[in-house]
């Protein structure tokens, strides 16, 4: 029997993402700026990011855990 493979973490647009990771909107726009978070842009207005990517590109970056809301 197979185990079930994890399903996808849901996209999170710019506003869930800070709240999410107990940031600003700010931060989350110089992130991308600087190109530290991974995002997914669907159209130039709009951002789309993977909740689990950007921690694990958080903590590669910068040595730490990102903290986590329920």
């Amino acid at each position: 029997m197979n185990p079930t493979p994890n399903p996808p973490s849901p996209l999170l647009k710019k506003k869930p993402l800070a709240v999410l990771l107990g940031v600003s909107s700010r931060t989350i726009d110089n992130w991308v700026a600087q190109r530290i978070i991974p995002y997914l842009a669907p159209s130039p207005r709009l951002h789309l990011f993977d909740p689990e990517a950007v921690r694990i590109a958080l903590a590669a970056r910068f040595g730490v855990e990102t903290r986590t809301r329920n």
